[in-house]
């Protein structure tokens, strides 16, 4: 009888425990639904590995701005870089990942396939690294998100959040710093620039572009362009021709 009643109730507790772990964390993003987040996981480790470096005077450069104050340029700019099929994908674009995995067994660099959902999942909450288990909460988080918010919120925080330089987050903070210009007025060419580095802000830069963040530039331009410019951020069907 001992046995018989030990079960259920080992069953009862995990379930107990699952859900709470659902409601604790599904009510942060919840939260953050209409709530501008007052840092991010990635802000904080930054400046964190920066402190341990001794640089006393880093401080984060971060400015929220409302999805109505930002350009709609930067928007299609980030979704040509980062995650052209944003505005269908329910926060995985399987396509890209199944093309990555593949391009790794033929003896490439196993490179990133994150759509914009996953990175907002990971620069705000998460911290960095590779291992199964952050990927593991990353995509869990990734489904809460996708669930919970509308696909502009999403873009609004990842724009906000986005790192562009060394301590520099959001479009606000970056077309400030290289612009001097408000989010708002961004030009395409200014957003295609910032974009350009958005796949690896520390060592890519903005004020000093290489050739190659250069011919990323152009290369964006011309993205945004046949994907039809910010018209496709709201576009109900995906287009006909992949990637």
């Amino acid at each position: 009888m001992r046995k018989q009643g030990f079960w259920p109730w080992v069953r009862r507790a995990l379930l107990k425990a699952a859900l709470a772990w659902v409601v604790l964390t599904a009510l942060p993003v919840l939260v953050l639904r209409w709530v501008p987040p007052l840092t991010s996981a990635f802000m904080l480790e930054a400046k964190w590995r920066a402190l341990r470096a001794g640089e006393r005077g880093y401080r984060t450069d971060y400015h929220w701005v409302a999805y109505r104050l930002i350009s709609p340029q930067a928007g299609i700019a980030a979704v040509a870089s980062e995650d052209q099929t944003f505005p269908f994908n329910h926060g995985f674009d399987f396509h890209a990942i199944d093309d990555a995995i593949r391009a790794a067994e033929r003896g490439g660099r196993l490179r990133g396939a994150s759509t914009i959902t996953q990175q907002v999942a990971k620069n705000l909450f998460l911290w960095g690294g590779r291992s199964w288990i952050r990927k593991g909460i990353e995509a869990y988080l990734t489904v809460l998100i996708d669930v919970l918010w509308p696909k502009q919120r999403v873009l609004e925080v990842y724009l906000n959040i986005a790192q562009f330089g060394h301590g520099i987050f959001g479009v606000q903070a970056a077309a400030e710093r290289f612009f001097h210009e408000p989010a708002a007025r961004l030009t395409p060419e200014q957003a295609a620039l910032l974009a350009a580095v958005l796949p690896d802000p520390v060592h890519w830069h903005i004020a000093d572009p290489s050739p190659f963040v250069r011919w990323r530039q152009q290369w964006l331009l011309h993205q945004m362009h046949d994907l039809g410019g910010p018209a496709y951020l709201d576009a109900r069907r995906p287009p006909r021709l992949a990637r």
